[in-house]
């Protein structure tokens, strides 16, 4: 009984978490120092983390879209940016066999997104064209991953992250500065973003080692941070309240 719950822990383990060597490094050897594996286990633990949470990260605002039935005040053009964005990583990494600790929350970033930007469409009064937008964008995935893509064109999206991101965070740094405040800048959003984006520089480099993800990630990280940044230093600023408008005499 005993010696089948070890083997189902090390099936466990080894399918998700380490190599079977470093299992046994730890399990068998005793070794918890062993620092190439430490590394290993540490990428694969955030990896899997990063994924789980990505798995909910948009759920509120989908649910807040359905309840209010209402798509004000959400830009779609900021939705085909990110689109943009999340589509190119995830081509790029399914392209070069990356593992799917490494890049899985594009998925579910992908999944939500992609709900939102068709419940914008639908609440706008544009249901056919919300699903014509659908179609399209599951047209244009499905070609991305054919093999008649030239890997040159994936490499070229997965490039044009960096001015996307780099390009949607000024814009909100700059909306910012110019308020005086962050308005309903989420600080529970921000600072996750900004923590996964940095546990993505390590894995990246742990479980790809390709130079252009972990660039990403380390321009992500900078945006993110310069966002974090603001949140923090207008912590106590408010927006003015609005005065109202005065009576006319009668």
């Amino acid at each position: 009984m005993a010696a089948s719950v070890v083997e189902s822990f090390r099936e466990l383990l080894v399918k998700f978490l380490m190599p079977e060597k470093c299992f046994d490094e730890f399990f068998v050897n005793f070794n918890l120092l062993h620092v190439p594996c430490l590394k290993v286990a540490l990428s694969k633990g955030l990896g899997i983390g990063i994924i789980l949470g990505s798995v909910m990260v948009k759920l509120p605002q989908i649910i807040k879209l359905y309840r209010a039935k209402s798509g004000e005040g959400l830009s779609f053009n900021s939705i085909l940016l990110e689109m943009l964005a999340i589509t190119g990583t995830m081509a790029y990494s399914i392209a070069n066999n990356f593992p799917f600790s490494a890049w899985g929350e594009a998925l579910f970033l992908i999944v939500q997104t992609v709900t939102i930007g068709f419940l914008i469409q639908h609440y706008g009064g544009n249901t056919l064209r919300g699903v014509g937008f659908l179609a399209v964008y599951i047209a244009l995935v499905s070609l991305l991953l054919s093999p008649l893509v030239p890997m040159a064109v994936i490499t070229a999206m997965q490039a044009t992250n960096m001015p996307a991101v780099v390009v949607s965070r000024l814009i909100q740094a700059a909306t910012n500065y110019r308020n005086g405040h962050t308005g309903q800048l989420s600080a529970l959003t921000v600072f996750l973003l900004f923590a996964g984006s940095l546990a993505r520089i390590f894995t990246s480099v742990q479980e790809t080692g390709d130079s252009l993800m972990a660039l990403t990630y380390c321009v992500s990280s900078a945006c993110n941070g310069l966002i974090a940044g603001q949140l923090l230093y207008y912590w106590n600023a408010r927006p003015a309240p609005k005065r109202k408008a005065k009576k006319k005499a009668a």
